[in-house]
């Protein structure tokens, strides 16, 4: 497929070489020197610099021919115009990243289509909707909902003096309706088998009917109770709507940040929520405000190394759960290391909205886990598809590869090797990164 990026910020350049790695045709459009030399120093894609929205470049017949345009440059009105131009100049298919949500808060679907745009998303309320999602679920350090909300997948930390520790995975007794997708064990992520086993400190992911992963939180995690206070540090566009959601779901919001004009937005937003102008690095302040009674930490800045000094002041300071919001991907390992609960990168969550766009039409979802070193993925199994209708074990599924459930109608199934992939299923797959494009082609329609 041929995919134009416009826009080689952070976002752009980490769209550009995940679609390159899936041996994509990739064109990059940038105005910015520095930027776009950059992507020319390091990736192997076609750069235009340029207007990514003018219409003398989008008439090129080389990017006119585009499968698909991806707009994430700084500016929501240059992303919204360029994909306009793009569906004007044959462009397929569009994808806009809109951050302001008054773009978009009547009707998000009539707002797309009165614009020829395909889909707009906006990745730092995508990232609060994450943060919010695992907060409800104490136990976990991720949580992934599937098939229409039927299945889930957590990842859960192994305690030492867990019951099921050393116990190979097919003699141990989950409850009904569940399964080990994956194992992260040394950096290192392991699809198992039945001969593998749980250790000390594994972060294990469950993947099953939602009513039986909340049953298995109580028996397989680390037991934490129900968060009722947070602190935020940081009122930037993921603290902002963040903080409003929780407010909204009952729980105690307090948060940090220095520059005034951000504090009064959000104060003016909250009704019992309490914002403070000031440093989250003061450890005086955070300590006269309670930061180790509270639940957990949410440190949000725009700079990584100052979110992981304020998370580990925090857990320093008695705070049980700390969450961190890092640009590099890189860093996620190296903060988890050392101390770190819970990291997000809202450039892996646009990814994987991406990917679910550019891989395959039955693609329904794509979720890129620790750091992309894997992928849980969920599948509409089409009517004459490669696999459809043999059993798992007939399938071809590539090695390092695992059928974690199947939705079928109102029922959700863990499979064996003999189930059979029926038209209308919605699979949901657990997959190393490089098998992913694979396992796609599998799913696809003849």
């Amino acid at each position: 497929m041929r995919v134009i990026v416009v826009g080689a910020g952070k976002v752009g350049y980490s769209l550009a070489q995940y679609l390159t790695q899936e041996k994509h045709e990739v064109i990059v459009i940038e105005e910015n020197e520095e930027r776009l030399a950059n992507v020319q120093n390091t990736l192997d894609v076609m750069t235009i610099a340029g207007n990514g929205a003018s219409p003398s470049i989008l008439l090129n017949p080389t990017v006119s021919k585009a499968d698909l345009l991806i707009a994430v440059t700084d500016s929501d009105e240059v992303n919204m115009i360029a994909c306009m131009a793009a569906k004007q100049a044959g462009i397929k298919r569009t994808i806009a990243r809109v951050r302001n949500q008054e773009y978009t808060k009547t009707d998000k679907i009539k707002f797309n289509k009165a614009l020829g745009i395909d889909l707009t998303f906006n990745p730092e309320l995508e990232t609060a909707r994450e943060i919010k999602r695992i907060l409800l679920t104490p136990a976990a350090l991720d949580v992934e909902d599937f098939a229409r909300g039927r299945v889930r997948l957590i990842e859960v930390k192994m305690a030492l003096d867990s019951p099921h520790i050393n116990i190979p995975l097919k003699n141990l007794t989950l409850p009904t309706n569940t399964l080990v997708a994956g194992i992260l064990r040394n950096d290192r992520m392991i699809i198992p088998s039945g001969t593998d086993m749980l250790l000390p400190y594994d972060s294990v992911f469950f993947v099953g009917e939602l009513a039986s992963i909340k049953k298995l939180e109580n028996d397989f995690a680390v037991r934490r109770s129900r968060v009722k206070r947070v602190l935020i540090i940081g009122a930037g566009r993921i603290g902002r709507n963040l903080a409003i959601m929780l407010e909204k779901a009952g729980i105690s919001v307090k948060v940090i940040d220095k520059d005034m004009a951000r504090c009064q937005e959000l104060a003016e937003a909250l009704k019992e929520g309490l914002v403070l102008c000031g440093e989250g690095t003061d450890i005086d302040l955070l300590t006269e405000e309670g930061v180790g009674e509270a639940d957990a930490v949410i440190c949000l800045s725009d700079d990584d190394k100052l979110n992981l000094l304020i998370a580990l002041l925090a857990k320093h300071l008695g705070a049980p759960k700390t969450f961190v919001r890092v640009g590099r991907s890189d860093y996620i390992s190296l903060m988890e290391k050392v101390g770190v609960d819970v990291v997000l990168s809202p450039r892996l969550l646009t990814v994987g909205v991406i990917l679910r766009h550019v891989r395959s039409s039955d693609l329904v979802s794509v979720s890129l886990l620790e750091g992309a070193k894997a992928e849980a993925m969920e599948i509409i199994v089409p009517a004459d598809g490669p696999v459809t209708n043999k059993k798992l074990k007939d399938a071809g599924l590539p090695a390092h590869t695992l059928v974690g459930s199947i939705a079928r109608g109102n029922t959700v199934i863990i499979p064996n090797g003999d189930t059979v992939l029926q038209p209308g299923d919605r699979a949901v797959i657990f997959s190393l990164p490089e098998k992913a494009p694979l396992v796609g082609s599998l799913f696809e329609k003849k």
